[in-house]
């Protein structure tokens, strides 16, 4: 099995290029080469650059199937469609559960309405990353037909997610004490580690499979997740609730009430297809460990302690 990943040394396309090595496939990798984690040993790297349309690094060469990892509008998906044409054998594209409308009840599955499509957007945001994903699956569908695969995660987390948004709260519950939390405790979440994504995509393009698939993780919320860090860690918390208004907005995993729903998506046709479940204790475990190993970097995002400890002294 010969495999492309458009985007293989970012935090997904790592654990995919992984998970398709450990399986026994030749894997090739194309990117700018100029972020993400290095290539593992074995692993073709093709240097382009999607944003300025520099694909020549794929005008040559045939794979079973191309994994798109970095596709996020229109003109990236059929850019590469154009240069790839049909040397590979099937299209797998990575989009997202934004593509789905708002406020949809707990349980939908991969039938649930879309956003309206959105061709192109100057910057990617809330409002137009989940259509942008729209019409790029539309795009790839439209061109591959039966040879085109389109899975749409939920919030992954694992081992290298520096993006700090699950790693913010599995940190503070570690850290114990009193935890402000912007949000009701029983905030419902489906994180999915990064492995179990991997090892759907690559069965999927084993099993020559088509169609559209939700890859989320077990069912938790986001008290579980906070209090589960901290008995790994060995310490304990006290979860005070706070006015949503009281930190900025978008705050890591905070949801809205209206939206509590679509955090609740019916993963039975991905697990069918063979996405393994890694249980939320193992992947917070693992979490941990390798955010120890890299030293904890500050993150960005997130009330620091002392911004916490403000809010917190006003209760």
């Amino acid at each position: 099995m010969q495999i492309l990943v458009l985007g293989g040394n970012g935090f997904v396309g790592r654990a995919i290029v992984e998970d398709a090595l450990a399986h026994g496939a030749e894997v090739a990798s194309f990117s700018r080469g100029q972020s993400g984690s290095p290539l593992p040993a074995g692993v073709t790297a093709l240097i382009g650059d999607r944003e300025t349309g520099d694909y020549e690094a794929l005008r040559t060469g045939e794979w079973d199937a191309v994994v798109d990892l970095s596709g996020f509008r229109t003109r990236d998906v059929d850019q590469a469609m154009d240069v790839l044409g049909d040397r590979v054998g099937r299209y797998v594209f990575i989009s997202s559960h934004a593509v789905y409308v708002r406020d949809l009840p707990a349980g939908t599955d991969e039938t649930a309405p879309r956003r309206e499509p959105l061709r192109d957007a100057d910057v990617l945001t809330n409002d137009t990353y989940g259509p942008c994903k729209v019409a790029c699956e539309d795009d790839i569908v439209e061109r591959y037909g039966d040879q085109a695969t389109i899975v749409r995660p939920g919030r992954v987390t694992g081992p290298g997610d520096s993006s700090g948004t699950a790693l913010y709260w599995i940190r503070r519950g570690a850290r114990g004490g009193r935890v402000a939390l912007p949000t009701g405790p029983e905030q419902p979440l489906q994180l999915i580690d990064s492995r179990d994504v991997a090892r759907l995509v690559n069965q999927l393009v084993t099993d020559e499979r088509a169609g559209a698939f939700n890859a989320v993780g077990p069912e938790s919320t986001i008290t579980e997740l906070i209090e589960l860090s901290a008995e790994l860690a060995g310490t304990s918390v006290d979860i005070v609730p706070i006015a949503p208004d009281a930190v900025p907005p978008r705050f890591p995993l905070v949801d809205p009430e209206p939206e509590w729903g679509e955090r609740r998506r019916n993963p039975a046709k991905a697990r069918s297809a063979g996405m393994s479940v890694t249980p939320l204790r193992q992947t917070v475990a693992d979490v941990l460990k390798w955010d120890h190993d890299r030293g904890e970097p500050e993150l960005s995002i997130g009330l620091t302690p002392e911004q916490e400890a403000e809010l917190l002294g006003q209760r």
